[in-house]
């Protein structure tokens, strides 16, 4: 069997560690696990794993990361995960209301979630573009459909899913025309068990708080059953169609 190789971006967030331990287990790929920070678990150690720092993501640093891996004589890249995503920190909390709007909070949620994963998809895409098959994963989420939205609240975060969307969308529609051997997949995982939704699980029904490593195999069994369509795809940890 031929070698492969995945490349997850955001690779020190529990989800991204989580799919880490389950493509080495499953798939037996090289891997390049891309984050700010060392992983402190022992996937480094794994003669199959190379770890990029970056300092941060801007387009400067996501240039020189993409430059790091061209220069890595190894397999094809199939497979792609860009896991970023902030909900809350230390100064943003979700809006309820529109008094809770505020200019600035509202910038770096969508700079993190929405601009972000597209300048990976910017860079990687002479990388990746030629004959051999990949497909790129950007974690999105349910509250970035429009057409979804009966509860309101949490503006920035829904407001950067859904700008993050039209962006993947958009991108599906040039590289149809570029790069046909790419397909793009916005995921929902579900509300997982991780410091991101950590504040708001006391309202998730017990059966709907899922694990990292539920999560990460849901995704791998997902992406392998999915075709290369020269289209975007939305879907949830079930593998279930999100309209737009």
């Amino acid at each position: 069997m031929t070698k492969k190789r995945t490349i997850i971006i955001g690779a020190s967030s529990e989800i991204a560690k989580a799919l880490a331990v389950e493509v080495l287990t499953q798939l037996d790929d090289n891997l390049i696990l891309i984050s700010r920070t060392s992983n402190s678990d022992n996937l480094t150690n794994n003669s199959h794993v190379k770890q990029i720092l970056v300092k941060d993501y801007s387009s400067q640093a996501i240039a020189q990361a993409v430059s790091e891996i061209r220069q890595i004589k190894q397999q094809p890249i199939t497979q792609v995960f860009i896991c970023h995503g902030v909900l809350h920190s230390d100064d943003i909390q979700p809006e309820k209301r529109l008094e809770d709007i505020n200019c600035s909070s509202f910038q770096q949620v969508m700079i993190t979630n929405a601009l972000t994963p597209i300048l990976w998809l910017q860079q990687l895409t002479p990388l990746i573009a030629g004959d051999k098959p990949c497909k790129i994963v950007i974690f999105s989420a349910r509250v970035g459909s429009i057409s979804d939205n009966r509860l309101g609240g949490w503006y920035s975060y829904r407001a950067s899913k859904a700008a993050l969307n039209m962006m993947i969308k958009t991108s599906a529609i040039e590289l149809a025309r570029r790069a046909k051997n790419i397909k793009i997949i916005a995921f929902h995982p579900g509300t997982t068990d991780t410091q991101l939704s950590k504040p708001f699980q006391n309202n998730v029904p017990e059966n709907k708080l899922f694990t990292c490593q539920f999560v990460a195999k849901q995704l791998l069994t997902i992406i392998d059953h999915i075709e290369i369509d020269h289209t975007a795809s939305y879907v949830d940890w079930q593998g279930q169609s999100i309209n737009w």
